[in-house]
């Protein structure tokens, strides 16, 4: 009787305790919807009066197409021997966006002092993606992590994007 009990009394416990919480990620902000592509004509875009731009090069988006194609029919000869058709593969490159630039808002120049870049090197630093000594300097390991931090929310790019200086607690709100 006392194992049965004490076998009840685990389980009537263990059901109040629950499991390990998963942990929700965060929302990550997608930067790519603060890009603006002007399909080829001049920019900076019109914007707020003060605001500052970047411009980045979107490469071409080229795919290899792979394809197979008869080359010969199905055919019989006089005795009515029939020989398959015959296939070849072609594999042809497409074009499948051009080249262009794109432009994204950025802090204007007066802000990148070396104090901003050393914060903006301890925020890349803080999440992993800096880990050289703070310098104050945009160099090849500031863009490098830079580059690396807004690529994985949306922007290939090494120059500091607005959106991405915000995220980072940077600069305050919207400009």
């Amino acid at each position: 009787m006392l194992p049965a009990l004490a076998f009840t009394a685990v389980m009537v416990l263990s059901a109040c305790v629950s499991g390990p919480e998963v942990p929700v990620q965060p929302l990550r902000a997608d930067f790519s919807a603060a890009i603006t592509d002007l399909n080829g004509r001049p920019g900076p875009p019109p914007g707020p009066k003060g605001a500052c731009w970047q411009d980045e090069i979107r490469p071409a988006v080229i795919v290899t197409v792979t394809e197979q194609v008869q080359v010969a029919a199905k055919s019989a000869d006089a005795k009515g021997k029939a020989a398959p058709a015959v296939f070849a593969t072609e594999t042809r490159q497409k074009i499948e966006k051009d080249r262009g630039t794109i432009w994204f808002r950025a802090p204007c120049p007066d802000l990148l002092d070396a104090e901003f870049i050393a914060t903006l090197q301890r925020a890349l630093k803080a999440r992993g993606l800096y880990l050289a000594p703070l310098t104050g300097k945009i160099d090849k390991k500031t863009r490098q992590a830079l580059h690396r931090y807004q690529a994985s929310h949306g922007l290939e790019s090494d120059k500091l994007s607005l959106v991405a200086a915000q995220e980072l607690g940077l600069v305050p709100g919207q400009f």
